[in-house]
Order: C-alpha cells, then structure tokens, then sequence
C-alpha cells in the first residue's frame, strides 16, 4: 500500500537509450576547435586575455552540451563560480548528443564572435549546417530538433552567464585611455611599440572560473626593484640582456615558435587550445576524453590570464627593454618585440603551465607529441629563422619551454618565467579538481 501511494511525479524519469558520446566521431570536436582558432586568428581585437576567456567559455559550452551523454561524467553547474542554474535535458526521452554539441558550439561562437568577419559569418555556418546533415543521419525530425534545442539553451545559458564576469566585450577597449599609469622605482614604461596605455588594466578583477583560483593570494615579486648593479634585481637584467647576445639557431626557433603574436596567430592560449587538439589526434581519442580535455584547457587558461593580469598590475614590473636601456646599453633591442603590459610574471609561462595540468589529467604526464601548430608559416625573414615543428616529450616540457622562449626573446627574466609556470601549476590544477567525474 505504501509503494502504491507514491507520489510518481518525484521520481526520477526512466532514462531512454541514447547513444554515448563516445559513439560519435571524434572528428566532431576537431572541427570545432579549428572553426575557434580561425576566429581568434582572423577577428579584430582578439588579445591573448580576450582570447583566453572565449576558450574558457567555448571550453565549457562543448562540454555541458554533450555532459549527459557521457555516462562517466556529471555537469559542472553548482562547481563553477557562480553558475547555479543550466537547462537539463528530459532524460527520458532520445537525444542525439552530438547534434547538441554542434549546434551549441555554432551558437557559443556567433555570440562571442560577432564582430568577426561576414566571410567567417558564412564559414560557421557552413560548418554548422555540414555536420549537422551528416548527424542526422538515422534519427526522426523530433529527437533533432528536441537535440538541437537542447544544445542552442546550453550555450545562450553560458553565454548570458558570460556576460557577468567583468570581461564581457573587452575587445571593444584593449587599451582604455582612461587608465593612470602608476609611475615608481622599477615600474613598467612604455617599449619599442610606443603604447602608452598598458593592454586591459582590469583583466585581473574577473571572475575565474574555479573559486579555489579566485582566492588565490598575488605571488610577491622575488627580488625587490633596484637600479644597483650589485643588486638581485639588476643581475636579473643583465642575464636576459647578456643572453641575447649569444642566441643559437635553435634557442631563436624555440622564441618564434612559441611567439604567439596576436597579429599573425591564434595567440597564446590559442596555441594551447592547438595543443589539446594535437593531443586528441595524437592518442586518437574518442569523443567524451576530447570534450573533457578542450573544457579543461579553455577554463585553465581562461582562469590564468585573469590570475596572471592580477599579478602583473600589481606589480607593474618593468620591461627587459626599458631597464637595460636604462642601465646597461641605451642602444639594447630584444630579439622579440615586448608586448605592451607589464612584465612579471609571465603570462606565457602562467598559461602555458595551466594548461599541461589540464592536459596531464585527460592524457597523462609521459604523453610524447609533436608540436605542428605552426607548420607551414613562412620563414620569419627578419630573424632568419623557420617554424619547425617542436618534439616534446610532455605537456610539462612544452609549458618550460614556451616559459623558457621568452627569456630567449628577451622580453621576460627567468623569475618572470618561474613564478608564471608554479602559478599556472596551481590553476591548473584547480581547474582538474572540479569534480568531472560522477
């Protein structure tokens, strides 16, 4: 009799079999990851922070358009800060999940990317709308559309929560002419570019993804600004600046190689996010480790340069360029043009670090690649040198030495650079200690 007057409107419903994620082709998640590294290559205005926010929010539209078809993992609503409500899908009925995810990451990147190009307008869609005829194959006009319905809510879910973490359309002010520049003993001033206004000031009060990197306290600078040359900080300098005399032809590859202009690449994060996917057709992945490994990835980095922005505004450290102009050779020019914000710490070494954690923890910390996401670049003639391919022998060995690039480029010290890679191991690590997994 009690079983019989159960309430059965609070049951949970009967799931219906759908097929896994893991089901589909993995070539779904690549194609995507291409269409994202195109916009950050060809849309205006694209900053490494920039760029590394709409990784995180890419990242993790894939992932909760396609969570409830992998039986393993659970979605990260209630784990990401402040993310308290997603749509959920009515499990007790079909779905086709990779439909989901297509049109989700369609929808994620014609938001985050609407000022891009009407000629990559049309490419999006193209991409969209070809594998979607492919999807469909096999499933009725209502498991579709219901699919389809369900990926498009996802991400305009994400979306109007992305709207509320500080950096919603930072690309309409890279370089806010408002900003005071603080002036003081070893301050940042501006380089070789003649910019004044140091890039997004502000980045460091958004919001990250993970609270745990949120409450992270600012790393202290660990040598105190001096112009002394029988001081720590000086010998800092003169290292980079002493260095750069003597480059090889391979240290010089390894600076443009992990150069990342924003000019000419898909920026730093950007290569991170390559890296993924180098990684996913590297150890031929099926979908759901993919998925899992591009949502780590644009949350690490997108968490790393809003931590690394903090620091660097903190700090308003100053610049090879300037201090061994000032103190050493007024005639100096780094191998690599500084980019135009303050120095420590290291924003390559920070990001680059975030991401071999969220890496490590999809593939593991042996996994040999080969780094291709620049082959085919023209020589670069000013410098003599050509983009080859890095063999490296983990994600942390690519992370030291994207770290160990800019010190070669002149353009950063070795404590930037050391700081930057055990900061971005903490964020990283963060990011992989939300609970993926059910």
């Amino acid at each position: 009799m009690v079983l019989s007057c159960k309430d059965k409107s609070l049951e949970d419903p009967t799931p219906v079999a759908s097929k896994s994620i893991q089901e589909y082709d993995v070539s779904l998640s690549i194609k995507w990851a291409d269409m994202t590294l195109k916009l950050l290559r060809t849309t205006a205005a694209q900053t490494p922070p920039v760029a590394a926010r709409a990784l995180g929010y890419v990242g993790l539209t894939m992932y909760e358009s396609a969570v409830y078809g992998m039986p393993d993992n659970q979605s990260l609503q209630g784990q990401i800060t402040w993310l308290t409500t997603l749509p959920k899908p009515d499990l007790s009925k079909k779905y086709n999940w990779a439909l989901s995810v297509n049109v989700a990451q369609h929808q994620i990147l014609s938001d985050l990317f609407s000022t891009t190009t009407e000629a990559n307008k049309k490419t999006l869609d193209s991409l969209k709308n070809t594998l979607e005829t492919a999807l469909i194959s096999g499933d009725d006009t209502t498991v579709v559309n219901r699919s389809k319905s369900f990926g498009v809510s996802i991400a305009k879910a994400i979306w109007e929560y992305s709207k509320t973490d500080g950096g919603h359309e930072g690309f309409k002010n890279n370089f806010p002419a408002d900003y005071k520049v603080p002036v003081g003993i070893g301050y940042w001033e501006p380089t070789e570019n003649g910019r004044k206004i140091p890039m997004l000031p502000s980045w460091g009060k958004n919001r990250t993804f993970a609270a745990a990197n949120g409450a992270l306290p600012v790393p202290q600078l660990p040598k105190s600004p001096s112009y002394r040359e029988n001081s720590d900080f000086f010998k800092e300098y003169k290292d980079v600046y002493q260095k750069n005399k003597i480059l090889t032809q391979e240290e010089k590859e390894i600076s443009v190689w992990w150069a990342d202009d924003p000019s000419e690449t898909f920026t730093p994060p950007g290569h991170s996010y390559s890296l993924a996917k180098i990684a996913v057709l590297t150890s031929k992945a099926k979908l759901d480790n993919a998925i899992e490994a591009f949502a780590k990835t644009g949350m690490a980095v997108a968490d790393a340069f809003i931590l690394c922005w903090r620091a660097k505004y903190t700090h308003m450290n100053i610049r090879p360029y300037t201090y061994i102009r000032q103190t050493v050779d007024p005639t100096w020019v780094p191998f690599w043009p500084a980019p135009p914000f303050p120095g420590f710490p290291s924003g390559h070494s920070t990001q680059s670090a975030a991401a071999a954690m969220a890496l490590e923890s999809v593939f593991g910390t042996n996994f040999e690649f080969t780094d291709t996401s620049w082959e085919g670049r023209p020589k670069d003639a000013k410098r003599n040198v050509e983009f080859k391919p890095r063999k490296l022998k983990s994600f942390w060995a690519a992370a030291e030495e994207s770290a160990l690039s800019r010190f070669y480029g002149g353009i950063h010290t070795n404590m930037d650079n050391s700081v930057g890679l055990a900061e971005g191991k903490k964020i990283g690590t963060n990011i992989v200690q939300l609970k993926f997994k059910k």
